[in-house]
């Protein structure tokens, strides 16, 4: 394991965010509240839910600011990248604790469980690039090679190989290279 299984976690969930913005179908990934709880059940998000479009609304308007962390990285600007963790992170008013709930064992959250769920993502986002950070590995944040996607990843592998977002755009472009071959 690379990082802690808290930050893995958390960093699964923010390129999970980060691709509901649907650059390359055009559709909207968080279309309604019933979506947005779809997708902190998945995630396990806990602590406060409004449940309502202001949430909603304030959850959308956070993801082109962790979409911009991505940019960051692959732009190998690190300071500007570091200036944007830390301001999400004081925005937030971030005050680290370490908690166990829900079966998970300790791990760090940096937000009260009331806070509102736009402010703990950001946080906690946050608190993930911290560790992407001191840990030398701005080179993990990854978008997908396929033709047609530009959606995020996160680079978990040992060798650093992975290129693709999920199966699909890998199966893609292997299939792709295949008939090229085959027809050359």
């Amino acid at each position: 394991m690379l990082f802690a299984h808290d930050t893995e976690r958390e960093l699964t969930a923010l390129v999970a965010m980060v691709n509901t913005l649907g650059p390359v179908s055009g559709e909207e990934g968080l279309p309604d509240v019933a979506a947005l709880d779809a997708f902190c059940e998945e995630h396990r998000w806990s602590g406060r839910r409004d449940h309502d479009l202001a949430e909603l609304e304030a959850v959308r308007s956070l993801r082109p600011r962790l979409l911009a962390l991505w940019d960051l990285a692959l732009a190998g600007e690190e300071e500007r990248f570091v200036d944007l963790v830390n301001t999400l992170l004081s925005e937030g008013r971030a005050l680290p604790q370490l908690v166990r709930h829900d079966g998970w064992d300790w791990h760090l959250h940096a937000t009260p469980d009331d806070a509102p769920l736009d402010r703990r993502m950001a946080v906690e986002a946050g608190m993930a690039m911290v560790e992407v950070v001191r840990r030398g590995e701005l080179g993990r944040l990854q978008r997908c090679a396929g033709e047609d996607c530009s959606d995020v990843f996160v680079d978990l592998s040992k060798n650093r190989s992975r290129r693709f977002c999920d199966g699909s755009c890998g199966n893609r472009a292997a299939v792709a290279a295949y008939r090229a071959r085959m027809r050359a």
